[in-house]
């Protein structure tokens, strides 16, 4: 079978973990899970996946810039 380079990209909760660098735990996101909250996800009988894009969304929603900066642009 040929590999299919459109296919949704997964991230276990181990990997998503790793990717924000242990700021959250794996209790967390199965308290998330639980509350319908944080980035989206995929259950396959007891395993869990979160689609790449999902996660993407999640972070591009909480990206959080400071007060005093103007975007990049100069006035």
């Amino acid at each position: 079978m040929a590999s299919n380079d459109n296919a949704p990209q997964f991230l276990t909760a181990n990997e998503l973990v790793e990717r924000w660098r242990g700021a959250i735990s794996l209790g967390t996101l199965a308290n998330w899970r639980a509350k319908k909250q944080g980035p989206g996800f995929n259950k396959f009988g007891t395993k869990v996946l979160y689609p790449a894009e999902e996660v993407a969304a999640y972070e591009a929603k909480h990206f959080q810039r400071p007060a005093n900066d103007n975007g990049g642009g100069s006035k």
